[in-house]
Parts: structure tokens; C-alpha cells; sequence
């Protein structure tokens, strides 16, 4: 499964920024697919994750900001309310029997 993540770019604190994540060549749902960031100096850390039934969960520093969604092959997350220390690299997460990473996409939020 190849991941294409879009959406990351440079805001200031307390603004909003999407991302999307899709499988273009994918024609049937993907089990679990969801978020993971890197933020500078921290090892990879999930953000969030939605199950194709449409079950969430979410890491307790972004919940009640940001939001999951996703489609079949694809996976978005909305991102409001943004504090610099949301800063990093995020990534596109999906498993279905193997796990699958899309090309990070640098999030800065500036205060």
C-alpha cells in the first residue's frame, strides 16, 4: 500500500490545518488507518487512529482538537486550535495485515 500525505504547512497558534492521506492504487478498505507525528527531538508518537468501522482514539494531547476521519483508502485529520507544540513531522499511518507509512509532512505552528 502506497501513502500520499498532503496538507502540512506553516500557521500560527490557535489555527487550523488538514491533512489528507490517500492510497490511490487501493481499491478496497484498509483495516486501521491513522496519524503518527514526530516532534523535534521525541521518537514517533501516535496521534490517531480510525477503524474502518469508523471507531476512534486519539492520543489525550490532541483530543477535543483535533479530529479523524477517513474514507475507504484514505485518512484525514483536522487539526484546530494548533499550539506550536503540535510543531513536527506527521505521518500517514495504515495497516492491513502489514503496517504502511506515507512520506511525512512538516506541520509548523508558530506562536
Amino acid at each position: 500500500v502506497q501513502l500520499q500525505a498532503s496538507g502540512g504547512g506553516t500557521v500560527q497558534a490557535g489555527e487550523s490545518l488538514r491533512l489528507s492521506c490517500e492510497a490511490p492504487e487501493r481499491r478496497s478498505s484498509i483495516g486501521i488507518m491513522g496519524w503518527y507525528r514526530q516532534l523535534p527531538g521525541k521518537q514517533r508518537e501516535l496521534v490517531g487512529i480510525i477503524v474502518s468501522n469508523g471507531i476512534t482514539s486519539y492520543a489525550d494531547s490532541v483530543r477535543d482538537r483535533f479530529t479523524i476521519s477517513r474514507g475507504r483508502s484514505s485518512v484525514y485529520l483536522q487539526m484546530n486550535s494548533l499550539k506550536p507544540e503540535d510543531s513536527g513531522v506527521y505521518y500517514c499511518y495504515a495497516k492491513q495485515g502489514y503496517e504502511y507509512w506515507g512520506q511525512g509532512t512538516q506541520v509548523t505552528v508558530s506562536s
